[in-house]
Order: structure tokens, then sequence, then C-alpha cells
């Protein structure tokens, strides 16, 4: 098991909250970095979330269903929020979130336009670190917005850097640390250091408010009675909640701070020209310190919103701290910034340095410590508080304006039954502030090594009936649930379930929960995407945005349909899974052995379709890989384009061991007739080892050995798939060979981008035209693991082709692993490749050994591209470093 030391302090809190005896989860950094610009807060009739709720309105407009803030912290149902504010006495208002560009005006989508990091935090969060660096000059939100007009899809994004507005140091390092006492006393320091070589003027604004629950007739919120903050004699503040209960909230720092007030309400007058019923709003702290606007707070010291105003000359290289605490009516101390404080601050980052020392086998380098202890850290920041009723928010709130009828029939309005409120681990809090199911898959498995009760709790939700749909589907994520991801969350269930736990120890209540909910997403992927009935899928894009030739999720012209060799091999993959988790099962319960049979047969059936239908399937012979095939006027035209489609059947695979079998005379009398009866499936697929032998074990997989050795040929040249830093996404073949197709007057081209998108396909944020991606390659490792296992040390390639380097599966998995390495450590330069050459990022002490975790990078360099905090699939490199101690 991962939790190697159950009476380490991290561990026993842990279990504490894991059996609900002290909630030590209670608060967290829950809190979304961009609550503006979501499907969410959109009321509009066409569904544009982007100009519906823009950035400008965030500071003075109240939200419906959640908050943001910069690197705060929230309850577990956000209904007290905590965030710093910083003023840099320049800027032409508070920065109190985090600024980027929308879909519409980034060259590649949008994109966030900050330097912050997470640096660290435990599970449950009872210590946490972020840092923000904020320019000392005006924040260049105008220049960030033409750069951006002026590059196209073929340059690099404009960013803040490009500003050069921290090349002289002249900005302020910002670090927000938090640690609890107990579960319901949270200290908070925060640091801020001049960099810069001059003093400079800072304003610091640490805030705390009421998420507004009041105003929408507070249904499903918990809570009956409007929230209240009110300033005491004693200089701290009294906050009251229905359902949270009671909290003071006070303020240390070495000069005078002002308190101010106000309500966390939409300022109607400013947005929308209307009279508002209270002159105390939400930007009453922005007009206050930035304006300097008489009456924007409110005199009588009390509101849902409060803030205390610090204003400092901090000196060039030196730094200035202010001290909060919020604790419960119950547990505040006569003193909350004696001795004790510094203590707990003390303690809490010796517990978390030795946690994550025990953890993992990374230990004899210390730059692979920071990347992991970074690439945690960001998993544990990115967990957020997501709330969303469906049906609420299509017919809208009591005493609200009816949204438009068009909402009715517009995005998500098949999903009424969908409620959410509750805390999950998101892709990024920034560029995705909403869950992706498939996403989420992969941000478990090193999840389940820091907290697994978390993990499993994150695996089921997604499984409740009030996620799933009616008919099965899973959701895919909040700009349409009805889109489909690969279908891998039965893949993290069966891996989690195997990781929490030594065999005879597993959690099989757990494994048996999942697995009845994902038959019902089996069967709907069944039924709604198998349509020929000839096992062989079209799920669209299925999360490769534009890795195809056109956009897969939509109708294809002349009445074209596509058999998707990726589609089929989930599905494949999902049988596979399924089966394994069926065997396991049944070594209990025999009623699972017949669902074994069922998960069996279905596999041999789409591998044989995969393999067979219409002679080849979508095996191409000449090129020796698997392709999407395209149906029109009754001609079959083979889409060869070499790209992870193709890659993704070899990743469905399996190794049995017999003596499963043996246990299981009903599977295996079931099996065996299966496969006397369809003597044509032994060579078209890999079920070796006969059940009439005594071997050791089996192996379930589409490829045969030879066509699976003509498909690694293509991954491990260097001129095909394999990277300095991993596999592609495509093959660079494509670079001087792009794939072309005319199709009823129209030209697709497909041709290797190892960088930024070159189109709009998905709207430019996302590229799987050459760059490489942290989980199919994680997939892929694994899934040659599995092939080691099963054919030994005598299957052997030449890796890289053409170096005469001969290695057995095993050793190729690891020396891809050490290429996808190379992404985050330093070389022998001191560089990292997700920099690309940034001298900053590579000599510059403050700036060195900070790692930020891209979506996915470009293949030849290694740059970080697209969403820079995305360490919820990205933080699958903990595991490729640990595995790499092992």
């Amino acid at each position: 098991m991962y939790q190697k030391n159950p009476t380490h302090p991290e561990n026993v809190r842990l279990k504490e909250s894991a059996e609900r005896i002290m909630n030590w989860q209670r608060w967290g950094p829950y809190l979304s970095e961009r609550q503006w610009g979501t499907v969410r807060e959109d009321y509009s009739a066409d569904g544009n979330a982007w100009a519906n709720f823009p950035y400008e309105h965030s500071r003075a407009r109240a939200y419906r269903w959640g908050e943001d803030g910069l690197l705060g912290f929230t309850d577990r149902e956000c209904r007290l929020c905590f965030a710093p504010a910083f003023w840099n006495g320049k800027d032409p208002h508070l920065k109190e979130r985090l600024f980027g560009l929308t879909g519409p005006e980034g060259n590649h989508g949008e994109d966030v336009k900050e330097l912050y990091y997470y640096l660290d935090s435990l599970p449950t969060h009872a210590y946490a670190k972020a840092l923000y660096k904020y320019p000392q000059a005006e924040y260049p939100y105008e220049a960030l917005r033409e750069g951006a007009r002026q590059r196209g899809l073929n340059d690099p994004e404009f960013e803040i850097d490009d500003t050069g507005l921290f090349d002289d140091g002249r900005y302020f390092d910002c670090q927000v640390e938090y640690a609890k006492q107990s579960p319901n006393d949270l200290l908070i320091r925060i640091q801020v250091f001049n960099r810069g070589p001059e003093a400079a003027e800072l304003h610091l604004l640490p805030t705390l408010w009421f998420r507004n629950t009041w105003a929408w007739g507070c249904e499903h919120e918990g809570c009956t009675l409007k929230p209240s903050m009110l300033l005491q004699d004693d200089g701290s503040v009294l906050l009251d909640h229905d359902s949270l209960g009671r909290f003071y909230f006070c303020s240390e720092a070495d000069v005078a701070g002002e308190w101010l007030f106000t309500e966390n309400e939409t300022n109607t007058q400013v947005l929308f020209g209307h009279e508002q019923y209270t002159p105390y709003v939400k930007d009453a702290f922005h007009r206050h310190v930035v304006n300097g606007e008489p009456g924007a707070v409110n005199p009588e010291r009390c509101g849902t919103k409060t803030a205390i105003h610090y204003r400092f000359q901090v000196p060039a290289g030196s730094s200035v701290e202010v001290r909060c605490r919020l604790t419960s009516k119950d547990e505040m101390p006569a003193q909350p910034f004696g001795r004790e404080f510094d203590e707990v601050f003390k303690l809490r980052i010796q517990e978390t340095d030795t946690f994550f020392d025990s953890l993992g086998r990374v230990k004899t380098c210390s730059d692979k410590r920071n990347v992991q202890r970074q690439a945690y850290a960001g998993l544990l920041w990115t967990k957020q508080f997501f709330h969303y009723s469906v049906n609420d928010w299509l017919k809208g709130d009591k005493g609200q304006i009816k949204p438009p009828e068009e909402r009715l029939k517009g995005r998500n309005h098949e999903w009424k039954h969908f409620f959410a409120r509750d805390v999950i681990s998101m892709p990024d809090k920034w560029e995705y502030p909403w869950f992706a199911a498939w996403d989420l898959a992969f941000h478990m498995i090193p999840f389940c090594r820091i907290d697994p009760e978390f993990t499993k709790e994150q695996l089921t939700l997604f499984l409740r009936e009030w996620y799933l749909h009616p008919n099965g589907q899973m959701p895919a994520y909040e700009w349409n649930f009805s889109d489909v991801n690969p279908p891998v969350h039965a893949w993290a269930v069966w891996r989690v379930y195997k990781m929490t736990g030594p065999k005879g120890q597993r959690d099989t209540k757990f494994l048996k929960h999942a697995f009845l909910k994902l038959l019902l997403n089996f069967t709907w992927w069944v039924n709604r995407k198998d349509e020929s009935g000839k096992n062989l899928f079209s799920g669209g894009f299925l999360g490769l945005d534009n890795i195809g030739a056109f956009d897969r999720s939509e109708e294809l012209p002349s009445g074209a349909h596509l058999q998707q060799a990726d589609g089929t091999a989930w599905m494949a993959f999902y049988c596979s899974t399924m089966l394994s988790m069926a065997l396991e099962l049944a070594s209990e319960d025999d009623s699972y052995d017949a669902l074994a049979s069922k998960f069996f047969e279905h596999f041999m059936n789409i591998a044989d379709a995969m393999n067979t239908v219409g002679g080849s399937g979508l095996w191409n012979e000449e090129d020796g890989f698997y392709n999407d095939l395209l149906k029109v006027d009754g001609t079959d035209v083979p889409i060869r384009i070499r790209s992870l489609v193709g890659l993704i059947p070899l990743m469905a695979v399996e190794v049995i061991d017999h003596k499963v079998i043996q246990r299981l005379p009903g599977f295996q009398k079931r099996a065996r007739w299966f496969l006397e009866h369809r003597e044509d499936l032994r060579d078209q697929i890999s079920f070796y080892d006969c059940l009439e032998t005594d071997t050791r074990k089996h192996l379930l997989a589409i490829p045969s050995r030879e066509r699976l050795e003509r498909v690694l040929r293509y991954v491990l040249d260097e001129e095909e798939f394999l990277s300095p830093y991993g596999i592609r996404s495509l093959s660079k073949y494509h670079e001087e060979n792009p794939f072309g197709l005319h199709l009823d007057g129209q030209h697709y081209q497909v041709h290797y981008t190892p960088g930024e998108s070159d189109s709009w396909l998905f709207g430019g944020n996302s590229n799987w035209r050459g760059p490489i991606w942290l989980p199919l390659n994680y997939l892929f490792l694994e899934s040659l693991e599995k092939y080691h296992y099963f054919y030994g040390d005598a299957f052997k390639m030449e890796c890289p082709a053409g170096s005469g380097n001969e290695m057995n599966l095993l050793e190729i998995a690891q020396h891809i692993e050490e290429r996808i390495a190379c992404l985050f450590t330093r070389d022998e330069s001191g560089a990292r490749a997700v920099y690309d050459g940034d001298k900053k990022y590579q000599e510059d002490p403050h700036f060195k050994d900070l790692v930020l975790f891209y979506e996915y990078f470009h293949a030849d360099t290694g740059r970080g591209i697209g969403a820079s905090h995305q360490t919820g699939w990205t933080a699958l490199i903990s595991e490729i470093l640990d595995s790499l101690e092992g």
C-alpha cells in the first residue's frame, strides 16, 4: 500500500477524515481561479459564455454558482471564502483574481496571462503553499490583448513574459501559506518579497466573503438566513452563517490596517444602469482603494464581504508579512498570533516534508524530488468546489429575469437530472475550471498514492445517478455533457483498486459498486456508438480534438460514415478491463462468472471486427498500421494517417493468469466453447496459450505478435513517433508527407504540427497533430509492460530504430519514460525542456526551481503548450519519475 506509515500525523488525519471522526478536509484550496466566463454563469440565448460574463464584470457582479479568487481557500460547500487581493498603486483595478484571454481573444483560444505556482500541499490541506508574481508596473491588460491580436495560428501565444515586466526583477513575489491547527482553525501567512532594485508600494487586502446564496432563492444551498460579518470591539470580525456556524477572523501586520466592509452583491448601476437596492456592493473595495471613492464601503462595519487594507513601502530585496486567522467561535485563542502561530507552521511544514519523503522511490535526486513534489502540489491545489444544477440553471431562479426560451433547447438541456455540489479534481482551475471525465480518470492514478479515499470517492461520484445519465452516458464536461470522451473510467477504477492494497486486502466493495454502474455506461456505448451493429465504433472526436482530417463529432459530407480505429479500440480496452474486474469479483461471488464470459466474448468480437470486417477491418496491411475507415458511396476509404488513433489498439491488452481461470470452471467452460466454435478468431487475435494447456498466463490483445512488431517499428523510429520527449501524437512522417482527402468538393489535410494548433478546429486551443500528451503516453507505456509480462525478454526490438541497440519491451518502456522525464528535469546546462531555453527559468534564483505542468508539449523542443497548470493528468510525471527509480 502507498500509506507506508499509518502513524504519520497526516495519515492519521486522513484516517480521521475518512471515518468522519474529524473533518480535516472541510477547508482547502477549493476556490476556483476563474468563475467568470463559465457555462454555469452564462444565461445568454446564444450560449456565448465568454461574452455573457466577461472578466470586466467579475469584480462587480455576484456569481450564481460559485466563487473565484487568487490562491484562495474555502470550505467544501464554498460558503465562506478567503483570498488575498493586491494593488501596486498603478493598476486600473485591484488584483483580486487571475486575468487571461477568452477563447475568441487568444490566438490559440483561452489562455491565462499570469505567473503563479502551486508549491506544496498535504492531502488534508493541513499545510498548503502557493506563489503569485505581481508586476510593480501597471498590469498590461490591453497590451496582452493587443499582442494576441497581432499573432496568428502559426505564432506562439503572446505571454506576460513577452512584455518585459519581469526582466529586471521589478515585481513582488507574493507567497500565501495555510496551516491548520485543527479542522476549524485556519492560520494564514502572506509574505511579499520585493525582487526589484528599488523600494515599491504595495497595498495588501486579505479578503473574506460569503458566497451569495440569498439572492437566488437559496435553494439547495443549505441555509435559510443571509449570513453576516460584524467588526468586534477587539478588532476581530464575527462571522455568522446558518449552516457553517460562527467563526472569528483576525489579522496582524507591522503596519496598521483599515477594516472595510460591503455586501457580496452585484453593482447593477455600473454594469446595467439599473438602480441597486444596496449602496454597498461587490466592487466596493476596488472603488475605495483604487478610485478613492467616498461612501463605497459600509461605515457600519458590517456586511457579507470584508477585508483589512494594509499599505506598505517594501524596501528593495526585503519583504513584509501579514498574518491572519480564521477560527470557529469555540476555538479562538486569547492570543491568536502568539508563539503558537509560528510553531504550527513549523510543525506542518515538517510533517509535509516527512509525508512526501515516505511516499515514493525518488530519493537520490533533489531536482526530481522537487518536480514530483510540485506535481503533487498542483494536483491538490486544483481541487475545486463545483456547483451546477442543470434544471435550475435552465429554468432560472425566483425573483430573477427568466432565461431566454432558446436555452431550453440549447447546451445540456437533455441533462436536467444533473446536480453537482461537490469538491472535484479539475484539469486546471483557470483554463478548465470544470471537470472533464476522462481527465479525472488519469488524475486519480497519482492521486491514489497520496489520498486513496478521496480517489475512490471521485471515481464513484461520476457513477452516481445525479451525474450518470439515465441512459448510461457519463457527462463529458461542462461545455457539452453529451460529447464523448474515451471510456477510461473503468481502467482508473481497476488501477486504483489494485493500488490501494495487496491482493486479498483490497476494497472489493468499491470495485463491486463501480463495476455495476460501469455496466450501465458500457451498455450505452454498445447501443449508441455501434451504428452498424458490426462491433466497429464511432464515438466522435473522443477527446483527441483535431487529430483527424475533419471534425469527427459532426455529420460528415455526402452521407459518409467513419469507423474509428480509436473508438473501436477504446471499446476493446473497456471490455478487457471489465473482464479483469469480473474475474476478480468472481473469485468471491460466482454470479460474476457469467459476466466475465460476456466481456471475454465481446472483446473477441470487437477484436475480430477490427482485424477482419470487410477483409482486413481497420488494419492496413500495406502500411502495417491501424487506420480509421471512411465509408462513402459504397466505397471504403482508409484514412492513412499514422497517429495515436492507430496506437490505441495496442493499449487494449490484458494478461490473465491461468490459475485465475482454473478457479472459475464456468468461465473456463464457456471460454473453451467459444474458442472451439470460433476457430477463425485464433488467427486474427491474440488469445495465446490455450485453455487446455497448463501454461501460466494468457494474452488478450488485438494485434498478433507480427502486427505488434510492425506498429512498434513506427513507434520506435525517431523520424516517426519517437520524440526526444516521448511518443508523438502524430508521426513526423507527415511533416513531408501530409495526408490529403477530397470529399464533397472540400479538401481535408493533416500534417505534422509539433506545437500549437494551426487550425481553429475545436477552438484552436488543443492540438493532437504532433505534440506529446502524457495521458496516452502513460497508457502506451503500461501496455508495453503488459506485453513484456507475457512475451518476456525474448521479444526484442531495435530502439531507437537504426541504432543497433536491441531492447526488450520493458526496457523500451523505461527508455521512453526517460525521454518523458527530460521534459521536466534539468539537463547538463541546468535547463528544463518545458521552458525551451528561457534563461530566466534556468538562471534566475527566484524562477529556476519553479515547475509548470502544461497540458501538452512541443514534440521537437519539449516546450510546454496549452493550459499551464494542467497538473491533473500531467501529474502522471510523478508516477513516471517513481518508476524510473524502481
